[in-house]
C-alpha cells in the first residue's frame, strides 16, 4: 500500500507540474499575442514606443533637491509616413538649423522610427507645432520627454553624477542606482514609469559650507587636485564629499560641458595614493593593539632609521629631523619617520599587516560607487627588509581618501571600523521606503581603549610644537594628523622632486567625537606643499564653518546651528490645489517640487520667473491636467 500512495503522490505532483507549466505557456502566448497583434492594431503604421520613464529625484538628507526630472519636448520622424520627404526636410531644415539635405540623408538611412532633435526649445516647439496644424510635416511628431535638471549646479557633483541623452546614468550615484532612478518599462502597460527617489547622506549646507572653502584653497595652492571628506563620527555617514576640479552636470545635459576625464574623476574613492605620515595614526594604533609597545615605550630618532640585516648590509631612511628620544605621542606630534619604523621593529611582519587590514586597507569600502580602488596593502610575504619601516610611515602603502576617513572613523568610535554611507534610503514612488541604509558596523579594528589612547595622544600635534597647530581652535580639542607624502614618478620609477601631496586628519571634538575631517591637496604648485603649511590651515577654516554649521560646541558651552546660513528663509514653494494660482513672478527653483507630482503634467520653458501661464489663473484643476509655465 505503501508503494501505491507513493505513486499516487508523484502523480498528483506531475499534475501540478504540468499545470503550472500550461500556465506558464499561455501567459507567454498571451504576451506574444499582445505585442504582435493587439499593439500593432492598436496604432496601425505607427512605431512600438515604448512608456516614458520618468527619473527619480536625488536629494540631500533633509530633503533639498540635487536632481530632477524635467519635461520637454524631441521631435521624431517615422520614414515610412513622410509622404514628401524633400518638402518636409526644406520645412524642418531652417527651424533647427540643419541642413534639409543632411535630415532626407537620415531617413534614408534609418527608414523607421528615429529621433531627429531633442530639447528643443520654446520656439522650436512653437514652430513645428504651427506646421503640424496647417496639415505639413507628415510623419514627423513632437514627443514629450524627460531631461535631467541639477538645481545647485556643481554642488557634489562627483558624487551625484550626470546622465546621457537617453536618460540613462553615466557617472556617480546616477550610474549606481539608475536601476531605482529609472525601472525599466519592459512588461507594463502604463504611459509613464516613475523612478524611485535616492536620499544621500550629504548635507547640501554643508556641502555648500566646505565647497566654499575648498574652492579657494584649490585656487590659491594651484594643486591638480583638491579631496575633502567629513564624515558623521558615529555612523561614517558622507556629510560632505569635495573632488576638484568638479563639473556642471547642467552643462552636460546642453552638450556645452567642456568637462574632461580629470573633472569627471570621483577621487575619493576611485584614486588610491600614497598617505605618507597620517598613517602614523593607524601603525601606531595597530602596535598599540598588538601590545608590543605602550605609552611609555621610548625610541631615539638621531634624524633616520637604521638597522643593520643578517648578511650585514645596512638598511637606512632618513626622517625629517632629529627629534630625540620619542614615545607614541612625540611620533603623532612630530611626525617623527624614525621613531614610526622603529616602533614597527617590535612586532612581526605578519602581525603588523593583519593589524593594518583590521581598519580596512587593501580592501574597498563597498561604498556605492562605480570604480572604487582598493588601494593597496601588500601580503607580508611579498615585503622586503625596509617594507615594515616604510609602511609604518605611510610609504609602500596606498589607499583612497575614503579608506583613510572610514579608518578614522573607528578611532573615533571607540574601534569599530564602520562601512561608511553616501546613501541614507530609497523611497518608492508612493513614498515608501524601499530600502533604508543604517550604521553598519564591520568588526573591531582596535580595543575602545586603544581608541581613546590614540585620540588624546593625536591631539598633541596641534598644541605649540605639533604639526597640526595651523589647525588649531580657541576653544576646541582636535586631535590631528598632518602628512606630506612623495609621488613616484611613473616614468622613472622613483619618488618625484616636485610633486607631493599634503594632507591633514582630523577628528572633532576629541573628548566626544562629532566629525571627521579629512583634506587631501595633489601636487600644490604654490610656496609650499608640506601638509603642516597648506593642509592644516585649510582644515582650520572648513572645521569653523562646521562648527558654525552643526552646532558643535566649544570652551564648553552648548552651540547650535547658526540658521542664517545653513537654512537660508526663502519664499515658501509654489502650490496648486483645485484652482490654479497666479504664478506670474515665481522663481523656477520654486516651481521645481510641482514636477515630482503625479496627478498633473507641469512643463517648464525656460530660465527665470514665470512670465506667462496656461492655462490663466482662476481655472479649475483637474487631475492629468497640463500646465505650461514659460519663464523669462
Amino acid at each position: 500500500m505503501a508503494g501505491l500512495g507513493g505513486t499516487a503522490r508523484g502523480r498528483r505532483r506531475l499534475i501540478v507540474t504540468l499545470c503550472l507549466l500550461g500556465l506558464m505557456a499561455a501567459g507567454l502566448v498571451a504576451r506574444l499575442v499582445y505585442l504582435m497583434v493587439i499593439l500593432p492594431a492598436r496604432e496601425p503604421g505607427e512605431p512600438l514606443v515604448l512608456p516614458q520613464v520618468e527619473r527619480g529625484a536625488i536629494l540631500d538628507r533633509r530633503g533639498r533637491i540635487l536632481a530632477i526630472t524635467t519635461r520637454h519636448q524631441d521631435v521624431s520622424a517615422w520614414a515610412p509616413g513622410i509622404t514628401d520627404p524633400q518638402g518636409t526636410a526644406e520645412l524642418l531644415g531652417p527651424i533647427l538649423g540643419t541642413d534639409p539635405a543632411a535630415l532626407q540623408d537620415g531617413w534614408r538611412r534609418r527608414p523607421g522610427y528615429s529621433v531627429i532633435k531633442r530639447r528643443l526649445s520654446d520656439e522650436e516647439s512653437a514652430a513645428i507645432a504651427a506646421l503640424r496644424g496647417q496639415g505639413k510635416l507628415a510623419g514627423i511628431r513632437l514627443e514629450d520627454g524627460y531631461g535631467r535638471m541639477y538645481p545647485e549646479g556643481r554642488l557634489a557633483s562627483t558624487l551625484i553624477g550626470t546622465v546621457g541623452v537617453d536618460n540613462t546614468g553615466l557617472e556617480g550615484i546616477e550610474y549606481t542606482f539608475n536601476d531605482e532612478l529609472a525601472p525599466q518599462p519592459v512588461g507594463t502597460d502604463r504611459d509613464t514609469v516613475y523612478g524611485s527617489q535616492v536620499v544621500l547622506t550629504i548635507d547640501a549646507a554643508v556641502q555648500h559650507r566646505v565647497e566654499r572653502v575648498a574652492r579657494e584653497a584649490f585656487r590659491s595652492t594651484r594643486a591638480d587636485s583638491l579631496m575633502v571628506l567629513v564624515l558623521d563620527a558615529d555612523t561614517a555617514e558622507v556629510l560632505s564629499w569635495v573632488s576638484l576640479p568638479d563639473f556642471d552636470p547642467n552643462e552636460v545635459q546642453t552638450g556645452s560641458s567642456t568637462a574632461g576625464r580629470s573633472e569627471l574623476a570621483d577621487r575619493p574613492a576611485t584614486m588610491a595614493f600614497e598617505p605618507g605620515s597620517v598613517f602614523k595614526v593607524f601603525s601606531i594604533a595597530s602596535l598599540l593593539e598588538l601590545g608590543t609597545i605602550d605609552s611609555s615605550s621610548t625610541f631615539t630618532c638621531r634624524g633616520y632609521y637604521e638597522r643593520q640585516l643578517a648578511d650585514g648590509s645596512v638598511i637606512r631612511i632618513g626622517c625629517t629631523r632629529e627629534h630625540g628620544v620619542v614615545d607614541a605621542r612625540r611620533i603623532l606630534e612630530y611626525s617623527c619617520n624614525a621613531g614610526a619604523a622603529y616602533a614597527s621593529d617590535t612586532t612581526t611582519n605578519d602581525a603588523f599587516a593583519a593589524a593594518l587590514a583590521r581598519f580596512g586597507f587593501g580592501r574597498r569600502t563597498g561604498v556605492p560607487l562605480p570604480g572604487e580602488s582598493a588601494g593597496l596593502l601588500a601580503p607580508a610575504a611579498k615585503w622586503s627588509a625596509r617594507s615594515k619601516a616604510t609602511i609604518a610611515f605611510g610609504q609602500e602603502v596606498s589607499a583612497s581618501a575614503l579608506q583613510v576617513a572610514a579608518a578614522a572613523v573607528a578611532i573615533a568610535d571607540g574601534g569599530t571600523l564602520l562601512e561608511p554611507m553616501v546613501v541614507g534610503r530609497i523611497v518608492a514612488p508612493d513614498g515608501k521606503v524601499v530600502k533604508a541604509f543604517g550604521r553598519k558596523p564591520l568588526w573591531e579594528a582596535v580595543s575602545a581603549r586603544t581608541a581613546r589612547q590614540v585620540l588624546d595622544m593625536m591631539e598633541s600635534a596641534t598644541g605649540e610644537g605639533g604639526t597640526a597647530r595651523r589647525a588649531a581652535i580657541e576653544g576646541l580639542r582636535i586631535s590631528a594628523k598632518t602628512g606630506t607624502a612623495q609621488v613616484t614618478d611613473p616614468v622613472t620609477g622613483k619618488y618625484s622632486e616636485s610633486d607631493f601631496i599634503a594632507s591633514m586628519l582630523g577628528i572633532f571634538p576629541t573628548d566626544d567625537p562629532e566629525v571627521v575631517v579629512y583634506v587631501v591637496i595633489q601636487n600644490p604648485r604654490g610656496e609650499s606643499y608640506f601638509g603642516s603649511t597648506i593642509a592644516a590651515p585649510v582644515f582650520r577654516d572648513v572645521a569653523l564653518e562646521l562648527i558654525d554649521a552643526l552646532g558643535i560646541a566649544r570652551d564648553g558651552q552648548a552651540g547650535e546651528p547658526h540658521a542664517g546660513t545653513v537654512d537660508v528663509p526663502v519664499p515658501s514653494a509654489a502650490v496648486i490645489a483645485d484652482v490654479m494660482p497666479d504664478l506670474a513672478g515665481t522663481a523656477k527653483r520654486l516651481l521645481l517640487p510641482l514636477l515630482a507630482r503625479d496627478d498633473l503634467q507641469v512643463v517648464l520653458r525656460g530660465s527665470g520667473t514665470v512670465v506667462r501661464q496656461d492655462p490663466p489663473p482662476g481655472t479649475p484643476v483637474t487631475a492629468g491636467m497640463r500646465i505650461v509655465l514659460e519663464l523669462e
